[in-house]
């Protein structure tokens, strides 16, 4: 029963968020936030006061194309900023750029499983976040409780709203399979996919520091090693520099 109403929900949703999409205007950002900012999300912090400017307009223009909606609590001011700044994070190098494979995203209290059931009866919730296919196509779920993880820990390297937007850079070729074909010029494929397959192999003989989900398929790698990446820019450097280079020329940033 409430696998039921959650679909009729996650439906009723979807078309909402293509309403509220089309009719919502980009709009000022909000003098406070910039405090806010400073203090919950470090890439902000580092930026310079010009570099910060371009980061508000870029999260205001994002939640002016993407609608967020929560599910079982009133959506806060913190939560649209966390997600903002996950959404424009791994793009800020490229001036020109959105996403046309997400049009909503809904946030949930917690963890859920595959069912996206969150309640404490319910069982396996492991999921922190996922990129929506088939009904809930250009969709994303996130969990807020992952979502204020990865940006109040900064020591473990996870931090799953950025995870869910690679993925989506990821697809922006028509699949998600590892290889960020709009970031990654063509003649870096094969060295990069022999990179991705030998950490991996690190990964699964328990010889790497990377978060062991990287280790089971190309596109999780990219998620989890893009994590890392601007997690924990400096150690990455030190333990995975062909890594490191790789991502940092991707993503157009040197952390």
């Amino acid at each position: 029963m409430l696998y039921f109403i959650l679909f009729i929900g996650l439906i009723a949703f979807v078309g909402y968020a293509f309403y509220k999409m089309n009719s919502r205007k980009a709009k000022q950002f909000p003098s406070h936030w910039h405090d806010v900012l400073l203090k919950e999300v470090e890439f902000y912090k580092n930026l310079d006061t010009n570099e910060q400017v371009r980061f508000q307009n870029r999260m205001m223009q994002f939640l002016s194309e993407v609608y967020i909606d929560s599910v079982g609590f009133e959506l806060k001011e913190l939560d649209e900023i966390l997600i903002a700044s996950s959404a424009v994070i791994p793009v800020f190098a490229f001036k020109e750029w959105y996403y046309p494979t997400v049009s909503g995203i809904l946030l949930y209290p917690d963890y859920f499983n595959e069912d996206f059931e969150f309640s404490d009866k319910s069982k396996s919730r492991k999921i922190a976040g996922v990129v929506g296919s088939g009904r809930l196509e250009r969709q994303m779920i996130l969990s807020k409780k992952a979502l204020y993880h990865g940006f109040k820990n900064d020591n473990d390297g996870r931090n799953t709203a950025i995870h869910e937007f690679v993925h989506l850079i990821d697809k922006m070729d028509g699949k998600i399979d590892g290889i960020p074909e709009v970031l990654m010029q063509k003649a870096y494929t094969i060295p990069w996919l022999k990179l991705v397959h030998d950490e991996m192999e690190a990964i699964n003989r328990d010889k790497s520091d990377i978060r062991t989900y990287g280790g089971t398929k190309q596109a999780e790698f990219l998620a989890v090693a893009s994590e890392y990446f601007f997690e924990k820019p400096k150690q990455m450097k030190k333990k995975h520099p062909e890594l490191y280079k790789m991502l940092a020329d991707c993503f157009g940033v040197k952390l």
